[in-house]
């Protein structure tokens, strides 16, 4: 199958330190490639990747010290995906929804995984607009504000099997993964440290529209030698970040679309104790993979109690529910619903002629 893997131009692929959905479509595009399938990936310039790469520009912007436009990145990235389309089975954008105007009038197969929140009065007009766009999402709750779109499947998001060593030790503090910002409650998680007496070790990016609440709500809170505030990691250092922890405090406060830390955690063995919100239902197995909870003293107990989850049964568990391969057999059997609808629509409609080529000059975009 010839397919493209259309990233968002945030973070490289693989990010270098912070970056969910990037690193998600880095997992997916080589699984795809050692499937043996032609896969073409369209990201910024210094990504890496054992699929062939179609470079945005020589970086990606988060980092970029210089000024950039993150618009006309992106549109120009849509222009230069679309400009080949004839050349792929199906097209599976990751960019949100920008990309919606120009596709839906095009003859090219194509999905879309929404990877945030989608309870924004504004994108339900917008999807409003474009109701058969088929899309995908990686949890069932995500789908709860926009149920009536036309969702194709959900897939969860999966990891490489060798990519974070399991470690089966008791651990020796709590850990929060991932960035600071009011709906990821690191708040909660220092309250729950020294509540129980216990360390915490907070890995996390602070980005710029976060920085005030950073500043005045949780620097505060890191006045105790229980916690220390570490900052962004890399990926080699997660294995003995989080397989070092006795569990991944996870106390989010808004609908979590996914959650990629808590299978980070799952992979290295560490159980995680999850507020109910959102996926987190769906992604820990209550009990067996980590602690759904409800309040702070059911947060308190569970970590009491975390020593009766089997670190192994939450290696296995992710093995089995959440590696990259398994991601990739849910994404080909979407993709392959897709390009048979095409095809019988086009036998029945007598029409068996492919979309007419894009007669466009090829950009040069790379700086």
């Amino acid at each position: 199958m010839k397919i493209a893997q259309v990233a968002p131009l945030w973070e490289r692929v693989p990010p270098r330190l912070y970056g969910g959905t990037e690193r998600v479509v880095a997992y997916l595009t080589d699984t795809l490639v050692e499937a043996g399938h032609d896969v073409t990936l369209f990201a910024s310039g210094d990504s890496s990747t054992k699929a062939r790469l179609v470079g945005i520009g020589d970086c990606a912007l988060r980092l970029d010290p210089r000024p950039r436009d993150p618009l006309l990145n992106h549109l120009m990235l849509i222009e230069t995906v679309l400009r080949r389309a004839n050349d792929f089975d199906l097209i599976h954008f990751h960019i949100d929804h920008i990309h919606l105007p120009v596709t839906v009038r095009t003859g090219a197969v194509h999905v879309t995984t929404l990877h945030g929140r989608l309870d924004v009065p504004e994108l339900d007009l917008m999807c409003r607009l474009f109701p058969r766009a088929p899309m995908i999402s990686i949890s069932n709750a995500q789908r709860r504000p926009l149920e009536w779109l036309n969702w194709v499947a959900t897939v969860y998001h999966g990891l490489p099997l060798d990519l974070l060593r399991p470690q089966f030790g008791p651990g020796k503090y709590l850990a929060f993964l991932g960035r600071i910002s009011p709906e990821k409650r690191p708040d909660r998680a220092i309250e729950l440290a020294k509540r129980l007496g216990i360390p915490l070790r907070i890995a996390a990016k602070v980005d710029k529209p976060d920085e005030q609440y950073f500043q005045e709500q949780i620097k505060p809170l890191l006045d105790s030698s229980l916690i220390e505030f570490v900052g962004e990691i890399t990926e080699k250092e997660k294995s003995e970040f989080l397989g070092n922890a006795c569990a991944l405090a996870f106390l989010i406060d808004w609908p979590e679309p996914f959650g990629l830390a808590m299978i980070e955690a799952m992979a290295c063995g560490t159980p995680t104790i999850a507020w109910a919100c959102g996926s987190v239902p769906e992604v820990i197995d209550h009990g067996r993979s980590g602690f759904v909870v409800h309040s702070m003293d059911e947060a308190i107990q569970a970590a009491k109690n975390i020593s009766a989850i089997d670190r192994a049964a939450c290696r296995r568990i992710f093995e089995q529910r959440f590696s990259a391969p398994r991601m990739a057999e849910g994404y080909l059997a979407a993709y392959k619903q897709l390009i048979d609808a095409r095809r019988a629509s086009m036998m029945k409609t007598g029409n068996c002629a492919s979309p007419p080529p894009v007669l466009l000059e090829e950009p040069h975009l790379s700086r």
